[in-house]
């Protein structure tokens, strides 16, 4: 029984050795797109927003419709 858990703990070992490198990890670069986003502050209340989700009125910055008084 020992003999028949060493050989299942060395291919194992063997796999993870061997095989498993040749999957590829995440790099930087891979979360780009969510690191990219700037912080704009609201000209009304001073939240900060992505920039993403701003609505600029006037070469304003705003953080919802009610600061930006479209509502």
């Amino acid at each position: 029984m020992l003999k028949f858990f060493l050989l299942i703990l060395f291919l194992v070992g063997v796999y993870l050795l061997f095989f498993r490198k040749n999957q590829q990890k995440p790099t930087k670069n891979d979360f780009k797109s969510t690191q990219d986003s700037i912080m704009l502050e609201c000209t009304q209340c001073g939240t900060y927003v992505s920039n993403e989700e701003v609505i600029i009125k006037d070469g304003k910055y705003y953080c919802s419709k009610e600061c930006a008084k479209l509502a």
